[in-house]
């Protein structure tokens, strides 16, 4: 899996122009620098596939001060994937989980 910089996001078809951590949380000032959950966290645990780690990340979510505004600021972006504000983006949509790789059975097992 590829490392995102959130310094340097580019996502082509999705965003205009580049957008980063700090764009999205600046506009709190120096008050929450380097305090908000994704600042001090591995940036790859936001967008994993693993579903434990997408959980984790949206726990890591939970008590951050600028949770709401982040999730309004994906959901306007139409965020292609991560989470963001506590929520599972795919496809610039919230999801519950991610789906497992491959087709989905035809007949359940059991």
């Amino acid at each position: 899996m590829a490392t995102v910089l959130f310094s340097d996001l580019l996502v082509p078809g999705w965003a205009e122009s580049k957008i980063g951590l700090h764009d999205v949380t600046g506009t709190y000032g120096d008050r929450y620098a380097f305090s908000l959950p994704c600042h001090k966290s591995d940036p790859e645990m936001f967008f994993s596939e693993d579903r434990e780690t997408i959980e984790r990340a949206k726990r890591a979510c939970a008590p951050c001060p600028v949770r709401a505004a982040c999730l309004k600021g994906a959901l306007s972006r139409q965020e292609p994937c991560g989470v963001w504000g506590g929520e599972l983006f795919q496809e610039g949509r919230v999801i519950q989980e991610r789906r497992g790789v491959g087709r989905p059975r035809l007949v359940p097992i059991g």
